[in-house]
């Protein structure tokens, strides 16, 4: 990495963020300037690489953003919608100059959600430059990660997603509610501690841990165990980009050694798309084989690395990633250097951007040591890692199908049925709350006896009124067939 930039438009401070292709163009121009080389980088490019934008669909973004440049020729590449992309493209740019097609790479993401939002709710729409003729309603195909009986049970959004792997986590863990959640708080405490001293960060509002994971008229209830304040914020008006160098390249570009840090080791696998199919909805089998992967291809263990930001949109990431990684509650190494997603703002899938950036200059600030940085895409399904150090090193690209394979030997699917009666098992389960944070219903993952999975929800006030006391978790119950391709469960008479 010979360059960084970001910058955060905050509303405060300027009227409306600039549409992102501009964002795009400022931060190529300031991952150029910060590599202090005595020839622009700018005119070397040959792979560019665009992070997928949700606040804009351009015709061709990473073609636009070409022309804004200057570049003639080269590479042209955009990401799909996940928060492992950064780091991916990175990755993957990596890959073509170690076998000898690339020697300059710009990975660069920002959004104007904030801003596109603020024109919504004035009745307007952006009018920004290069729409696409035929844009998509939705950035991802619907029926690639959801099953049908995920849709009709509202197995969508990732807030729900991710409060039923956290309690699946605190299961595993035999945690009671009460102190989980004081857990959970303790650590978002400590993230927000970083962002309230950051001036790039979103929210810069001190909070305690009591304040965080405390329901409230301004910090409502949204699904066990989460809060509001608990939860990624992704409407901000940012962008960041990355720079990236062979050897060879920064040397003939005249960059200083004390701007240089190496991408030493990476890692990439998925855990199973559809939550229930999880053999383990507990941890993340993904997660520790892609860990291991870029922490052997730099050569060191986790005890070697000094500093942290791991992907966190969710307490759920962020626990599963400490838990493959094997860190104690009190490891005192920082585990975030923005002040994490729900303060920091987590600019759809380009937060990773970010987090690198911080990464590199924490390393410029103390050569030798080693920095590792996670990113999570889809529902706990993705996951990526990549490992960061001032010492240069032999390099290699990892073996994506041996890693895959170590994950799957860990984790084998379950198969998941649509429609299930009879005698089935709860394994993990969540409570969604209104607005009013009062309890609204609650889906849960069944086991059957012969090991097949189902989804279920209900909204039975006796059954909504002892989940917070674990009372269903483990129990054996009955499952039914609900209205419209749901199953229902209730107790065994």
């Amino acid at each position: 990495m010979i360059g960084v930039a970001r910058r955060t438009w905050h509303p405060e401070h300027d009227v409306a963020a600039p549409e992102p292709l501009d964002m795009w163009t400022e931060i190529a121009h300031g991952v150029a300037h910060d590599a202090s080389a005595r020839l622009d980088p700018l005119t070397r490019i040959d792979d560019l690489n665009v992070v997928h934008c949700q606040s804009w669909q351009y015709d061709h973004p990473a073609a636009r953003l070409g022309e804004r440049l200057g570049l003639s020729a080269g590479l042209r590449t955009v990401s799909i919608l996940a928060g492992t992309s950064p780091q991916r493209l990175l990755n993957a740019a990596a890959e073509r100059m170690l076998r000898g097609e690339s020697r300059v790479a710009l990975v660069v993401g920002g959004e104007a959600l904030a801003t596109s939002a603020q024109l919504r709710r004035a009745g307007q729409s952006p009018a920004w430059s290069f729409p696409h003729p035929d844009p998509k309603a939705m950035p991802l195909d619907l029926d690639e990660w959801f099953l049908a009986t995920e849709l009709a049970h509202g197995v969508i959004p990732a807030w729900l997603t991710f409060a039923l792997l956290d309690q699946a986590r605190r299961i595993a863990r035999e945690a009671d509610l009460v102190s989980y959640r004081s857990k959970l708080g303790q650590l978002l405490e400590r993230c927000n501690a970083v962002a309230a001293s950051n001036p790039d960060a979103w929210f810069r509002d001190k909070r305690t841990a009591h304040e965080i994971i405390t329901p409230s008229p301004t910090n409502r209830m949204i699904a066990e165990p989460y809060t509001k304040l608990m939860t990624a914020y992704m409407d901000v008006d940012m962008a960041a980009g990355v720079l990236l160098a062979t050897h060879d390249e920064a040397d003939s570009l005249g960059v200083p050694h004390e701007r240089r840090v190496y991408l030493r080791g990476w890692g990439f696998a998925r855990d199973a798309t559809h939550i229930g199919e999880r053999a383990d909805l507990g941890r993340s089998a993904g997660m520790r084989e892609a860990a291991n992967a870029a922490l052997a291809s730099a050569g060191v263990s986790v005890d070697d690395v000094a500093m942290f930001d791991l992907y966190s949109c969710f307490t759920a990431a962020v626990g599963f990633a400490t838990d493959a990684l094997g860190l104690r509650d009190d490891d005192p190494r920082p585990i975030t250097l923005t002040g994490a997603l729900p303060y920091h703002g987590g600019p759809s899938s380009n937060y990773m951007s970010h987090s690198i950036g911080y990464l590199v200059e924490r390393l410029r600030e103390q050569p030798g040591e080693f920095g590792l940085a996670s990113g999570v895409g889809m529902h706990m399904t993705k996951h990526v890692f990549g490992c960061y150090s001032t010492q240069p090193g032999a390099v290699r690209a990892p073996d994506y199908e041996a890693i895959q394979e170590a994950t799957e030997r860990q984790q084998p699917d379950c198969p998941i049925v649509s429609s299930a009666t009879g005698a089935a098992t709860i394994l993990a389960g969540t409570t969604v709350f209104d607005r009013d944070s009062a309890p609204s219903w609650l889906l849960a993952v069944a086991q059957l006896p012969d090991g097949r999975r189902a989804y279920a929800r209900t909204t039975d006030p006796d059954v909504l009124a002892t989940q917070a006391d674990d009372l269903w978790i483990g129990r054996t119950v009955e499952l039914r067939e609900g209205p419209n391709g749901t199953n229902t469960f209730h107790s065994q008479s």
